[in-house]
């Protein structure tokens, strides 16, 4: 089910994680050291706007790398 893109961005949180990811590819836990919550909430996040189809992951290694997904 794709969520909804503008209630996705009504978050504050969502919208600062947008900002963080925009020029880089980040892991979810370089993204929670820029928040003063758990890094579940992050993961919760993040699950939300990759459902909205904002942003994408992409393993590399062991890791996992979320950045934004620009669609024209």
């Amino acid at each position: 089910m794709k969520r909804d893109v503008f209630q996705a961005l009504a978050d504050p949180t969502r919208r600062a994680i947008i900002a963080l990811i925009a020029t880089q590819a980040l892991t979810p836990n370089a993204i929670a050291e820029n928040f003063d919550v758990t890094r579940q909430a992050i993961s919760k996040h993040l699950r939300v706007l990759t459902e909205c189809e904002l942003v994408i992951q992409k393993q590399q290694g062991r890791e996992i790398y979320y950045q934004l997904e620009i669609k024209k």
